[in-house]
């Protein structure tokens, strides 16, 4: 998932900037952190989640954030030799408020890690930043292919691209809807043309004909795509976007009569594309995602991590939340082993190998994990239902 989704007016960035300050100032009153290579015993080291928290999108963000912040609060539980502490950024998804958050995070907060950032606009933006001051990051939820492309050796991610994601939503609706014509859509964000490339290509690449169309982000008036998909009459419509666009694209789409199968990848994958569209319009919808959201009848160690997430962010677990876990678990790992410096915790990165709540977790020599597996879900009755991994999954209805 990625981009730079809009939302927040005038207000919205007074109230970013004031808990930024507050967060400034909660961290000034903390106790001895392990930012850098100073001497003497680290007693606490900071570690950073940055996404969008308050934004339009913040329902894909918060859900990594909860996940992260229990498996943190687990660690402490323990009373550690080095406790870790959680420092939230509220980017809104924003690439220029995340290069300014970073510089304070760095400069001033004096992180060693950051989970995150959870979009790809913003990763690409920061991504230099990072690497230049030598901070391991580690996205939950950023899925833009190129991202992994920069040689830079601090970032990693969880989950699959959209080189995977793409292909595993149009290989699936190839193989249930056997389609003749698709008409593939996105606005303008980074994420969303990327994961629209990668559904477009494939598709081609499966004989399918392709027709395309691209808006502005923050669009809320799509008559003139609704007419271009109406007269295309495409047996199956994609769209790379947030679920914020993609509940009104898709409710205009069903106003004007156009009642071809509906998918969209991760970015859509929250009740709110249910909302925004209508339950009516919304019915049957697919869509893809590198995630694994426990569902009611999970058993193991999934049940365990669903029971606890409930008690602990008092809402069932959600979109990105497993990754969020497992991505602050690979930074607790690397403080355990008795990593307390940034440059010491990228190195144990590099060994990473453990069973994570989401998936396995172990990082290529470019950040990419070696797990890639997708995963379908359907609006059925008004809810997200998870259909399987994209490969074995079966469409209803």
């Amino acid at each position: 998932m990625g981009g730079n989704p809009v939302s927040g007016a005038r207000l919205g960035r007074v109230l970013a900037l004031a808990a930024a300050s507050s967060l400034v100032l909660a961290a000034c009153a903390g106790g001895t952190s392990g930012g850098g290579d100073a001497g003497g015993d680290v007693t606490s080291v900071k570690i950073g989640f940055m996404g969008d928290l308050t934004g339009e999108n913040s329902a894909i963000v918060i859900p990594p954030r909860n996940g992260a912040k229990m498996a943190i609060d687990e660690y402490n539980a323990k009373s550690p030799k080095v406790k870790i502490e959680l420092v939230e950024y509220d980017s809104q998804g924003k690439p220029d408020q995340a290069t300014s958050l970073i510089t304070q995070a760095v400069a001033q907060d004096k992180i060693v890690g950051l989970i995150g950032p959870a979009f790809s606009g913003e990763s690409k933006a920061i991504g230099g930043q990072l690497e230049e001051n030598k901070i391991p990051s580690i996205s939950p939820s950023a899925t833009n292919p190129g991202l992994a492309t920069n040689g830079w050796t601090y970032w990693h991610r969880v989950v699959a691209n959209d080189g995977d994601q793409g292909p595993g939503i149009a290989e699936f609706l190839v193989a249930a809807k056997s389609p003749k014509k698709a008409f593939v859509l996105s606005d303008d964000q980074e994420y969303s043309v990327g994961l629209a490339d990668a559904v477009a290509k494939s598709f081609e690449g499966a004989g399918v004909t392709v027709e395309r169309d691209k808006f502005a982000k923050g669009a809320s008036d799509f008559s003139s795509t609704v007419t271009k998909v109406s007269a295309s009459n495409p047996d199956v419509i994609v769209f790379g976007g947030y679920y914020a666009e993609a509940g009104r694209l898709l409710k205009q789409l069903r106003d004007g009569n156009v009642k071809a199968t509906f998918a969209s990848g991760d970015g859509s994958l929250d009740q709110q594309l249910v909302s925004g569209a209508g339950a009516a319009a919304a019915e049957g919808a697919v869509l893809a995602c590198p995630c694994n959201i426990p569902s009611a009848d999970v058993t193991g160690a999934l049940k365990t991590f669903s029971d606890n997430y409930k008690k602990s962010a008092g809402a069932d677990p959600a979109i990105y939340a497993t990754e969020g876990y497992d991505a602050a678990t690979a930074f607790i790992k690397a403080v355990e082993a008795g990593n307390t410096t940034s440059e010491k915790i990228n190195e144990y990165l590099k060994t990473i190998n453990f069973e994570g709540v989401s998936k396995p977790i172990k990082f290529k020599a470019n950040g990419e994990p070696e797990n890639n597996d997708i995963f379908v879900y359907q609006v059925k009755g008004g809810v997200l239902k998870l259909l399987g991994p994209a490969e074995s999954a079966k469409l209803e209805g």
